[in-house]
């Protein structure tokens, strides 16, 4: 028996979800969404998708729903849907800063809840996504929603609600402190006299063939980076300009800034 997956909301994560459960045999008959934005809706329906404007009785056969919609729209959407989900459904919610405790009071006191923290690279299967469940929420109600985030990446499972804050902050909000890297490693090369193409590709490729060798080696990214140093080198020359100027303290302070914003957020 085929299961039926809910998406209130259907813009680039729902997309992007939908997309990875296709490409690994999932069928269009699988999927419902409801999204109130025409175009959206007319995209989604030119695709083979099953598309509403409106949440309605139809999801009341839902195995999975998932709340992807902006967190400043999550009340109303849950007060839409509460009339009409199924008690055994795990409700997904991707809103970053909405506590499990909101949402169970707005979804009527409904208990299987995964509180999920995806990032952006999921568009292209690279994803990592944090995940907190509720007690409520069977071990056969994890799998489900394991596989679905697998669909899109990597997933990490989370002792604590808290901890979703601390996933924000690493690789939710991660892939912009990499953008600003790849920028100015990208203006960099400009600098030394690369076109804009070059630049951008020399960035690019760095930053894919060095992640893809710390996928691929099972030893601290420290030791990575010295294998490429060697005392009084290039590279050395240029570590050691960063260390002076604490880029290493920089980062890991903008990873606390960010936990700390999204802890304010949580907290209402």
């Amino acid at each position: 028996m085929r299961e039926k997956i809910v998406f209130i909301g259907g813009g680039n994560m729902a997309s992007a979800i939908i997309d990875g459960l296709l490409g690994q045999g999932r069928e269009l008959a699988d999927f419902l969404v409801v999204e109130p934005y025409a175009p959206t809706r007319d995209a989604l329906i030119a695709r083979g998708l099953a598309c509403r404007e409106s949440v309605g009785a139809d999801i009341g056969d839902a195995v999975l729903c998932v709340l992807a919609t902006k967190p400043q729209g999550l009340q109303e959407a849950c007060g839409q849907v509460r009339a009409f989900l199924p008690p055994d459904a795990t409700v997904i919610s991707i809103a970053a800063g909405v506590d499990l405790a909101s949402l169970s009071q707005w979804l009527g006191g409904h208990a299987r809840i995964v509180r999920a923290m995806p990032n952006t690279p999921a568009k292209v299967g690279l994803g990592m996504t944090g995940l907190y469940a509720t007690p409520a929420c069977a071990q056969a109600d994890r799998n489900r929603v394991d596989a679905l985030f697998a669909a899109v990446g990597e997933r990490i499972w989370t002792d604590t609600e808290a901890m979703i804050d601390a996933v924000t902050a690493v690789t939710g909000s991660g892939p912009g402190y990499v953008f600003h890297f790849m920028a100015a490693l990208e203006k960099g090369a400009l600098e030394l006299g690369f076109s804009a193409d070059d630049a951008r590709r020399l960035a690019v490729s760095t930053f894919r063939g060095a992640a893809g060798l710390a996928a691929a080696e099972a030893v601290p990214l420290t030791e990575l980076q010295e294998r490429v140093t060697s005392k009084g080198g290039t590279t050395y020359a240029a570590l050691s300009h960063m260390r002076d100027a604490g880029v290493a303290d920089a980062i890991t302070q903008a990873v606390r800034k960010a936990e700390a914003r999204a802890r304010e957020l949580s907290a209402g």
